[in-house]
């Protein structure tokens, strides 16, 4: 049988079983699993873990295994102090996260591309009012996969003050490439957290994406978000957390407690992004993708 075929066929059988999966119970199950903190199973899991995926362990902060009191805690993993150093210039707009860009550039009025031949909406994206989805028509966006051996945590692309944090419930769709490529309104489909930022660059959107598996999104501000079956777009409290709000560029935002996407949306004529951002362009958190052409420091 022709390879093309068999990897089809294997892509669309993966896709149907997603489809026909009890999403949400299988999270709670990868959920249990991950928060077991029995020295042996949790050790056992991490270092099976790092054998798999080829996990590099000399940038983890904390010895691996025992150091961390179950495989969630490691999944989650700080590094050592400058693993990943920031950009300096006032004019960069930095990667917020390890990960594989699977779309970038500049969104269609209100239409984002997705893969190749699928597009989606913005305002479907951001599920707010014409006004936010006005502010980045015809702007530009990053989409960016963290693969399961990548460092999970997400970091600010420029310096600003966190205005809005919103959860958006959803499905709970893998968002590897296979899915990506064949599950067209994946990124409106999934729950989210939408969170709208001000810098001086103007308004700017980081959106995590979640996804099968993913047990959870925890931020300094809101704590740990968990999935929910149903239920209405949820503006999230930030006036009762102790964290400033003001984050720096590179600043820690949030972190999945597994794998998942990030979206990064700015408004038009902000930035223009680095020209081998692209599909397939693997980012380091802190690395330039992008100039800003309002200077944030001006």
């Amino acid at each position: 049988m022709d390879r093309s075929l068999i990897r089809t066929l294997k892509s669309n059988a993966f896709l149907i079983l997603q489809r026909i999966v009890p999403q949400h119970q299988l999270m709670s199950l990868v959920g249990w699993l991950a928060s077991i903190r029995i020295g042996a199973v949790k050790n056992l899991l991490i270092r099976g873990f790092v054998r798999l995926y080829k996990v590099n362990i000399a940038e983890v902060n904390r010895p691996v295994p025992h150091g961390f009191v179950d495989f969630n805690d490691f999944f989650t993993r700080e590094l050592v102090d400058g693993a990943r150093p920031i950009d300096a210039s006032p004019a960069s707009v930095v990667a917020p996260v390890d990960g594989i860009v699977s779309a970038a550039g500049t969104i269609d009025g209100e239409t984002l591309l997705q893969a190749k031949g699928i597009t989606y909406g913005l305002q479907d994206l951001l599920a707010t009012n014409l006004t936010d989805t006005a502010l980045f028509e015809n702007g530009s966006f990053a989409t960016m996969y963290l693969a399961p051996y990548n460092y999970h945590r997400v970091h600010s692309p420029l310096a600003g003050e966190l205005a809005a944090a919103r959860y958006v419930p959803g499905q709970l769709f893998s968002v590897n490439q296979t899915t990506v490529e064949l599950l067209p309104q994946l990124f409106t489909r999934n729950e989210r957290l939408v969170c709208h930022i001000r810098t001086a660059a103007g308004p700017m959107v980081l959106i995590f994406v979640g996804a099968l598996n993913v047990g959870s999104v925890s931020t300094p501000w809101t704590g740990r978000i968990r999935p929910r079956k149903t239920g209405v777009v949820d503006d999230l409290r930030l006036d009762t957390a102790t964290t400033s709000r003001y984050v720096e560029k590179g600043q820690l935002l949030g972190w999945f407690n597994m794998g998942s996407t990030v979206i990064l949306l700015l408004p038009p004529g902000s930035c223009t992004w680095h020209e081998d951002l692209a599909n397939g362009t693997r980012l380091t958190m802190g690395e330039a993708i992008g100039k800003l052409t309002v200077n944030e420091a001006g």
